[in-house]
C-alpha cells in the first residue's frame, strides 16, 4: 500500500476515532501530447502517474457527507446528499465533492452519507490533474460503497461535469485517464467517441515531469476564453468542432477570422495531427520523430494558443539542450504555469536534473521539482 493510502487511513482513524471500512484511490495524469484538443472533440495521449488521491471512508447512516481534508490544513466540511447542491463560498476543494455528489444524485442513484478522510500527493497547481484525481476517487467511492455499479467512464463524465459546476468548462481527458489508465501504457483517447486505445510505452523510455512551481489554476477566464475562441472558429468553418476541420478549410476562411481566433484554431487542428502521429512514433519506438512532434506541440502552445509562460519556455529549452538529439519535451497541462513533460532514455535523466539545477533558478527565481514516473493503472476501490 503506497504512502498516501496509508496516510488517508491513519487520518480517518485520528479524525473519526474509528476504523475506515473502504479505500478509494485515483491517480493524477501527465499528458504526453494533445493539449486543448479534448474539448474540441479531438485526440489526446495521457498516462496516469504515480501520484494520486486516496479516500478512506465508512458509511455513517445519515444523509450527510462528513469530510476531513488532511492535506488542506486539516480542513473539514459537511453537506447533505441532495440534487440541489450549493457551492461552498470558500472551500474550492469541497466544491469538487459537492458537485460529484449532486450529479450522481441527479442521475437517480440512491445513496447515503459517508465519513471520509482525504489525502493526496498530486502537486497542486502543477498541471497534473489533482482535481480530476479527487473527483474520480470520490465518484468511484460512492459507486462502490453503495453498489451503484457506475461505469468508470461515466464516473469520469461526472467529474467533468463537476468542474463545470465549479466554473471550469474543461474537456474529458483528465477524468478519463484518472479513471481508466493502464499500467505501462499511454491512452490515445478519442474525445468524441471516448474510444480508448492503449499505446505501450517502450521499456527503454522514461517519463520525466518537471514542475516549474509556477502555480496554475484553471478556474479562471483564460481557459474558458480559449474554449470560446475555438467554438467561434468552428462556427465560422461550419463544423461541429475543430476536430472536423483541416488546415485547408481554415485557410479558406482566414479572411473571416481575426488573427487570434485563426491561430487558436491552427493550434487545435495541427495538434490533433501531431497526436495521431505520436502514436505511430511510440509504437515504432521512434524517439527522433516523437521529439519533433512534442517540440512542435510546445511551439504551437507558445505561439498560437499563447498558454505558456517564460519559466515554462525556459525549462523546455534547458531540457532540450541537456538531452541534445531526440529531445522529446513540451509543456503539459492547461497552461499558464504548471509542468513540462519529457520522454527520454534513463541515461539522460541525470544530465537533465543537473542542467535544471544549474540554470532554472537563474531565469525564474525559483527551483523546479523533478518527478520520475511511468504509466500506472487508473481508479481502484478496496474493502478494508
Amino acid at each position: 500500500m503506497n504512502d498516501v493510502k496509508t496516510k488517508a487511513i491513519e487520518a480517518f482513524k485520528a479524525h473519526f476515532n474509528t476504523e475506515p471500512t473502504m479505500l478509494s484511490y485515483a491517480p493524477g495524469r501527465v499528458n504526453i501530447i494533445g493539449e486543448h484538443t479534448d474539448y474540441n472533440d479531438g485526440f489526446v495521449m495521457p498516462c496516469a502517474i504515480k501520484f494520486g488521491t486516496a479516500i478512506a471512508a465508512r458509511k455513517n447512516g445519515t444523509d450527510k457527507m462528513r469530510v476531513f481534508a488532511a492535506d488542506v490544513n486539516g480542513d473539514s466540511d459537511e453537506f447533505t446528499v441532495t440534487v440541489d447542491m450549493d457551492k461552498h463560498p470558500d472551500k474550492l476543494w469541497s466544491n469538487y465533492l459537492r458537485g460529484v455528489t449532486m450529479l450522481i444524485a441527479k442521475k437517480g442513484y440512491k445513496f447515503e452519507g459517508l465519513d471520509l478522510a482525504i489525502c493526496g500527493d498530486v502537486p497542486l497547481g502543477a498541471g497534473l490533474s489533482s482535481s480530476a484525481s479527487l473527483e474520480v476517487s470520490f465518484g468511484n467511492l460512492i459507486s462502490c460503497a453503495f453498489g451503484l455499479n457506475i461505469d468508470l467512464q461515466d464516473i469520469a463524465l461526472i467529474g467533468q461535469a463537476a468542474e463545470a459546476f465549479i466554473g471550469c468548462k474543461c474537456g474529458i481527458m483528465d477524468q478519463t485517464i484518472s479513471a481508466c489508465g493502464k499500467k505501462d501504457c499511454a491512452l490515445l483517447i478519442d474525445c468524441r467517441s471516448l474510444e480508448k486505445t492503449q499505446v505501450h510505452i517502450p521499456e527503454e523510455l522514461e517519463i520525466l515531469i518537471v514542475n516549474s512551481n509556477v502555480k496554475h489554476q484553471l478556474v479562471g477566464g483564460e481557459y474558458n476564453e480559449r474554449r470560446e475562441q475555438c467554438e467561434n472558429a468552428a462556427k465560422v468553418l461550419g463544423v461541429k468542432a475543430l476536430r472536423d476541420a483541416t488546415m485547408d478549410m481554415l485557410d479558406a476562411k482566414k479572411a473571416e477570422l481575426d488573427d487570434v481566433t485563426y491561430r487558436r484554431a491552427r493550434h487545435v487542428i495541427t495538434e490533433d495531427d501531431r497526436t495521431l502521429a505520436a502514436v505511430e512514433a511510440f509504437t515504432k519506438g521512434d524517439l527522433k520523430r516523437l521529439a519533433e512532434l512534442m517540440y512542435a506541440s510546445h511551439c504551437s502552445m507558445r505561439d498560437d494558443f499563447e498558454i505558456t509562460v517564460p519559466e515554462i519556455d525556459g525549462l523546455v529549452e534547458i531540457i532540450r539542450e541537456a538531452i541534445g538529439e531526440n529531445a522529446a519535451v513540451r509543456m503539459t497541462g492547461g497552461g499558464f504555469g504548471g509542468s513540462v513533460v519529457a520522454v527520454l532514455k534513463p541515461e539522460k535523466v541525470d544530465a537533465v536534473k543537473a542542467a535544471i539545477d544549474a540554470k532554472y533558478e537563474a531565469i525564474s527565481g525559483r527551483k523546479a521539482t523533478v518527478i520520475e514516473t511511468h504509466a500506472f493503472d487508473g481508479a481502484t476501490f478496496t474493502a478494508l
